[in-house]
This record gives C-alpha cells, structure tokens and sequence, in this order.
C-alpha cells in the first residue's frame, strides 16, 4: 500500500484527489494539509511513502517547500500544477530541484477521470523511484564540436518518463550542435512541453524546440512532442518531419513514445538510432523492437542510473536493446554509433548476428 499526503491550499482539490485515488485499492491518502507548514509536521508524524505537492500556496510556496524537503527530508514529490505559461516553467523548475513528476489540477484541460488516472500511475511511479539529490547539470566534458557526419538522412530517437526531463537534459547537452535530427517523447502535460523545449535550447548545442506540424528534422535541430498530441516522423523526399496529431492515448499516455518509434522503423529503418530513457510502464518497448528489426541501432538506459527502471526494462525484456548504457555514457555512445555506422553497417557492428 502507498501511503500518499495531498498538500495543497485549495478544500475542493484536496477533496477531489482524496475521493479519486481512495478508489485505488494500492493506495491509501493518510491525510491531507492546507500549506507546507502543516505538511511538514504530517510528513514527520504520517510518514507518507509519496506526496502531492501544490505550487502556489499561502505563507509558502510549493518550490520554497520543496528546496526544503529535499535538503532534510528528502521523499518522492508529485506536482500538481495549473495549466499556465508561468505555471510551466515554475513546474520545470520543481522537477529540477527532486520532483519526480509534475501534472495538471482538476479542473484543467482534462477531465478528472484521466487526472485521477494519471495522478495514480504518478504516485506508484514515485513510490518506487530513486530520488536523487538536485544538482546542476555539467556540460560534459570534451564534447566534439564538429561533428563531420553524411547526417542528413539520419535521425535520433527518444522516449522518455518519469525522471525523463534531466535525463534527456543530460543526452542533449552532450550532443554537439550539428548532431543529426532529434526527435523526443516525454510523458508531460500540454503547455509544459514548450516551456521544457525553451530550457534546453538555452543549455545545449543543438537548436531544441516544441515541434509543430510537418516541421523538417535535419542537423542540429531537437523537436520535442507537444504534450497532449502524438509526434509521428514522416518522409518526404530525401528528407524527414513529423505530422503533430491526436488519436487515443497508447499506454495510457499522449505523446506516445510507442508511436513515435513506429513511425521511425517505418520512414527510417537503419538510418536511425533509438534511446529508450528512464520511466515507468511499458510505453516505447514494442516501438523500440520495430526500430531495431527495420535495422536500427536500439540503446536503454542502465538500471543503476534510472529514476524507475520501467520502460528500460520492459525493452530488454523484449530483446529489443542492443546496448544496456549508463545516462552518461549515451550522448557519447550515440556520437560512436553514428561515426561508427554507415548505411546498413549495423551488421558489422553487431559482429554479423
């Protein structure tokens, strides 16, 4: 059983997310609290395993509390966040400082149903997440600044979740700036995507930003998936770019990293290097399969390195992995595959299997 405390200002919310995930029989609410001070006295005498962490409160606010919990009493963080541009950003910013996952509140764009849903898979996400102490994110070292590649038709694939945000902070920033086409898939609400994409393309080589509709994937140039909407890469020419649509949700989740990995086996075949990052669930293992049978190049992160070791290991469950990679070490394995890797080279690469 996981024992949740919801701490946020608003009576309706708290009564609302107390009903709604009552309904889970994996997890119980041990209380609830108007405003960090209270919450800070229900965590020493409740001892939730997971809370839910409002952002704007009375007499402290959420990023304030959270800068102090991680410091002396450091436990799984879900945020719950309104649906705003400030909100955005303010919501990156808990993530970077220990949250493990931020979502919309009831009464946002989605119905509660979904919230209460998603807020569900959040929390056991969360209970079984390393949390890691924050810390800045070095720019590693020796990154090759030139990178003389035929890259045109090649392109680069990542899914993402729980823990995803500073994961793929740490793949990106090792990337160099004319590095091919990227395309991603965090598991995060709509508007947080775009205010995630501006972050990164402050921190990295690469140009990073939200994608849009029939939006070309060429050198130097990251496009993440609007949150909300599935990204799908598609071929014209000699060319890739991605078609931004709706359709149901696949595991749960929109964008779907299963989708976009389908999408890449088809239009691109070998010509493509997939990364499996860390998160919860099963989401992008059957698409990161398809990838490596169409021929190509599959990488996971590594268990030790993961925030919740869940989609990785669904992947390599599958055989659908060529390499096991600690989050260090894929931005530069990415550089040696692509260097390594000519056309259908995969073959030689994988010793003639």
């Amino acid at each position: 059983m996981i024992k949740v405390l919801v701490v946020d200002d608003s009576a309706i919310v708290r009564k609302i997310l107390t009903e709604e995930l009552s309904r889970y029989k994996d997890i119980e609410i041990v209380g609830t609290a108007v405003d960090p001070y209270v919450a800070r006295d229900k965590i020493v005498r409740l001892r939730p395993d997971v809370i839910t962490l409002d952002l704007e409160m009375p007499r402290m606010d959420g990023l304030s509390f959270l800068v102090k919990l991680m410091k002396y009493y450091p436990m799984p963080v879900v945020v719950l966040s309104s649906l705003t541009p400030k909100n955005s950003e303010t919501a990156l910013r808990a993530l970077e400082l220990g949250a493990t996952d931020v979502l919309c509140k009831p009464g946002s764009a989605y119905s509660t149903l979904d919230i209460s849903r998603k807020l569900a898979n959040a929390i056991r996400a969360a209970a079984s997440a390393r949390i890691n102490i924050p810390q800045t994110t070095p720019r590693s070292p020796g990154v090759i600044t030139d990178f003389r590649l035929q890259t045109t038709h090649k392109v680069i694939a990542i899914g993402a979740s729980t823990g995803g945000t500073k994961a793929i902070e740490t793949v990106l920033t090792g990337m160099p700036r004319t590095s091919p086409g990227i395309v991603i898939v965090q598991h995060m609400p709509e508007n947080f995507t775009k205010a995630f994409a501006k972050r990164l393309n402050e921190t990295c080589q690469m140009e990073v930003r939200e994608a849009k509709d029939n939006e070309h994937v060429i050198p130097g140039l990251a496009l993440i998936a609007p949150g909300n909407r599935h990204m799908v890469l598609n071929r014209s020419g000699g060319t890739y770019l991605v078609k931004i649509r709706t359709g149901p949700p696949v595991h749960y989740q929109r964008p779907s990293a299963d989708v976009l990995f389908q999408s890449v086996a088809k239009h691109a075949g070998d010509n493509a290097v997939g990364v499996l990052l860390t998160g919860m669930g099963a989401d992008g293992a059957k698409g990161l399969l398809a990838m490596r049978e169409s021929g190509a190049y599959t990488l996971a992160q590594d268990e030790k390195t993961c925030v919740v070791f869940g989609m990785p290991k669904e992947a390599i469950k599958m055989k659908a992995v060529d390499e096991v990679v600690p989050l260090p070490d894929v931005s530069r394995k990415i550089i040696s595959i692509l260097r390594d890797r000519k056309g259908s080279e995969k073959s030689l690469k994988r010793g003639g299997k």
